[in-house]
Parts: C-alpha cells; structure tokens; sequence
C-alpha cells in the first residue's frame, strides 16, 4: 500500500510542484487550498503525513495544526516563508514534526518527508517494551502508558522520550537528542529540543497517576530521564 501524503497549501503551483516529487517517488498525493479543506481531508483521507503550509487564506496554519492534533498524532511538515524563529517554536509546541522554510527544492521536501517517516517507523518492527517508573514505553506500536492511562504524545515527544529511556539517569546533550529527534540531516537548533522537553514534562505532569518519573535539566550539558525512587 502506497504512503498517502497530505499537501495544504493556497499556491496551485506549489501544490503541483510537490505532487510532481513525491509521485514520482511513488507516495500518494492528495491536496487541499485552506484550513477547513485540510481539517476535513486529514480526517477523510487519514494521510500518514501532512505538509501544511502557515499562512492559509481562512485561516492560519498553526490553529490547523491544533485542530488535527486534537484528533490525531499524523506527523505534520510546516513550511513557513516567515524568518522569525517563534513561529517555528510555536509550530513545534503545538506538535508539528518538522519545518521548511521557503523557498525551497521538491528534493529537500522529499528528504525531509522520508526523515519524518523514518524517525516514525523505527522499532516499529521489535516488540520491545521498556518501564521506567510507571511508565511502559512500546517502541513497536510508538505508546506510551502510565499505570493503564494512555500519555498522547507527538512522534517528537515518544522519540525524545523513548532515547532518554535508554540509558536512564544518563545525561544526554541537546545535540545527541535532536539527533536522535530530528535525524542527523535537520538543520535545528537548541531551542527546538528545549521546547519538546517542555511539552514531554506537561503531559507527564498532567498524567492522572504518577509517573514515577522526570526528566531533569543539566544546566549547560542536556537532559536526563530519572526514575524518582532512585533519588531517595
């Protein structure tokens, strides 16, 4: 079965660019030109990523983003014209996987499609289950649970948290994650780790039972995943 792909932009001849790349490296295409068309076709054609542009004619392309997120984990690329690094930041607090900036090539596009799934399928083919605290990570269906309570997190989040669990207690750099995040091709920076961190914490603090877990921040060096029993 081919991976469908989900392309939201206003620009016809973006659109057209896109499709051009990506058929003929055999994914499905389908499109939409605003924010209601692509809320609708994302829960009608269930893609299994989105490329979704920011600035839409009705309406802007983070509150999208929201409403998908709502319904689903899909991974969403945001290509942005706009320099200024807090719409990035903001695309990826609320759960975009990735981010291009115009203008760019359909092979960049592709590459980064290919990253973002990939980083999405790894351990998709072991059973593998680890506990940390509470929490039991599955790396073959990308869950993660906390005391029988699903935890919803985005494919950042679950690869964040699945490589801090590798080696518990273990201070890991803000470079080795967002290699493990974002592939060792993305072009990212600190902040984009420092923020999927801040969304990581949220949700486990807000987890209705303990998580018997944190991540905690070494000044200056990274993070590192501790189990609580294991600081007293």
């Amino acid at each position: 079965m081919q991976t469908k792909i989900l392309i939201v932009d206003d620009e016809p001849k973006i659109i057209e660019v896109l499709k051009l790349y990506l058929e003929r490296e055999e994914f499905q295409v389908s499109s939409a030109a605003n924010g209601k068309q692509a809320i609708e076709r994302a829960a009608s054609y269930k893609p299994d990523l989105i490329i979704l542009d920011l600035n839409l004619p009705d309406m802007d392309g983070l509150e999208v983003c929201r409403n998908i997120r709502k319904q689903s984990n899909v991974p969403i690329i945001m290509l942005t014209g706009r320099g200024e690094e807090v719409d990035k930041i903001v695309g990826l607090e609320i759960g975009a996987d990735d981010y291009v900036t115009k203008p760019f090539s359909g092979r960049e596009i592709v590459a980064r499609v290919r990253a973002v799934l990939r980083r999405q399928s790894q351990g998709s083919g072991t059973s593998e289950t680890k506990t940390i605290g509470n929490l039991v990570i599955d790396s073959s269906r990308y869950e993660v649970s906390c005391q029988g309570g699903g935890l919803d997190l985005t494919t950042a989040e679950f690869k964040l948290l699945a490589t801090l669990s590798q080696t518990p207690g273990r201070v890991l750099s803000r470079m080795q994650l967002l290699d493990a995040v974002q592939g060792i091709a993305y072009e990212g920076y600190d902040r984009t780790i420092d923020t999927h961190v801040k969304n990581l914490r949220q949700k486990m603090e807000s987890s209705p039972k303990p998580c018997g877990c944190h991540i905690e921040t070494v000044r200056g060096v990274g993070y590192k995943l501790v189990k609580e029993e294991d600081e007293h």
